[in-house]
């Protein structure tokens, strides 16, 4: 019964962006709010954006649904027809409900952001501010939202937080392609799905299974040649999301002989979204130049000058995202030897790409 109830969810975040992406590119070209090609776009005419909104209201809609069906249920009108597998978890489901409606009020901040960014350009850091608040404001309101609470509650609000505008950033930066960040954020969070899943944790899996469907239902818009982008309306909040997920997904098992590796999942999940940010931050401070102005420094843009077209690069960046996801699945079963094969294969998969980065471009 579970598999089924996962596979509705699915089903619904895929369908829900599919049909919504067409009416918010509609919106988008009747309002104006386009991509206009630029010096580091590699698009060649205006692109509607908006599409963001698709992908966030197709995890936030039925989201806030369920939550209220369970909310339902849990006072005591829970159907005859619910199957005891799935009756049994209501009230678990319930009693989280309010920790789910801050999550999504914070998305719907940065979404708000996002789409104010995308219409009047705020700037990097009068945005980055308002991540900041909305990131302190996530992790001061629900207490589950942590990174290494072993380590005291002051240093794992400070480090959550850190995270939480890492990751939401890194996917910012990665759609700078076309289908590139929201292909990656799909990899990521069915990796990060299967690590909740196997932990049994059903509330984080249902959302990633809200996630992953809601990114493949707007990938078909959004692959080369791209009729509808993100947008950092878009992005923002797919990073945010994957970021608050990644921080509720416990990855020790209770008992386990080799939990220590599983705190390192989400950072081999998404080591190629943080590779891309830190290299092209690096190289924008190194020459001097603002590192949260845009440019083609980023990976995707160094493929297509070695001579790949764009669908090729993104295609290649989708296979080294999933060659470190599929080592972090495997994180937690594994024993001294086998994290440390994980840990290497995650290291040479990087080192080929900081290899394609820094070799002779093609004239």
């Amino acid at each position: 019964m579970m598999i089924w109830a996962a596979a509705i969810l699915l089903a619904t975040g895929f369908v829900f962006s599919a049909l919504a992406t067409p009416v918010t590119r509609r919106l988008a070209g009747k309002v104006g709010l386009l991509d206009i090609p630029a010096r580091h776009k590699t698009h060649a005419r205006p692109v509607p954006l908006l599409g963001g909104s698709a992908v966030f209201a197709a995890v936030a809609v039925p989201m806030v649904l369920a939550l209220a069906v369970v909310r339902f249920w849990a006072a005591g009108h829970t159907p005859p027809w619910v199957p005891e597998s799935l009756a049994a978890h209501v009230s678990g489901a319930a009693a989280v409900a309010p920790q789910a409606m801050i999550i999504l009020a914070g998305a719907l901040l940065l979404h708000v952001v996002g789409i104010i960014d995308d219409w009047k350009n705020l700037g990097p850091w009068l945005k980055l501010l308002a991540e900041l608040a909305i990131c302190i404001g996530l992790v001061l309101l629900v207490r589950r939202v942590r990174v290494l609470t072993v380590l005291g509650e002051p240093a794992s609000s400070i480090l959550t937080v850190v995270w939480l505008l890492i990751i939401t950033n890194a996917f910012n930066f990665l759609d700078n392609m076309d289908g590139l960040s929201a292909g990656v954020a799909a990899i990521c969070a069915a990796a990060l799905l299967g690590a909740s899943a196997a932990m049994g944790q059903l509330f984080v899996s249902a959302w990633l299974i809200l996630l992953v469907g809601a990114l493949a239902g707007f990938l078909p818009y959004n692959s080369s040649p791209a009729s509808s982008f993100m947008g950092d309306a878009g992005s923002l909040v797919v990073g945010y999301l994957l970021g608050a997920l990644s921080c509720m997904t416990t990855y020790v098992s209770p008992g386990g002989t080799y939990y220590l590796y599983g705190v390192f999942v989400p950072l081999v999940v998404m080591a190629i979204p943080l590779y891309d940010m830190v290299s092209v931050l690096t190289l924008r401070i190194r020459d001097h130049r603002n590192p949260m102005v845009g440019d083609r420094r980023h990976f995707s843009h160094r493929l297509v000058r070695r001579g790949m077209n764009v669908r090729t690069a993104v295609f290649t960046i989708y296979l080294c995202t999933a060659g470190t996801s599929i080592g972090a699945a495997l994180l937690l079963r594994v024993d001294d030897i086998g994290a440390v094969l994980i840990f290497a294969q995650t290291v040479a998969i990087l080192l080929i790409v900081a290899l394609l980065e820094t070799g002779e471009a093609k004239p």
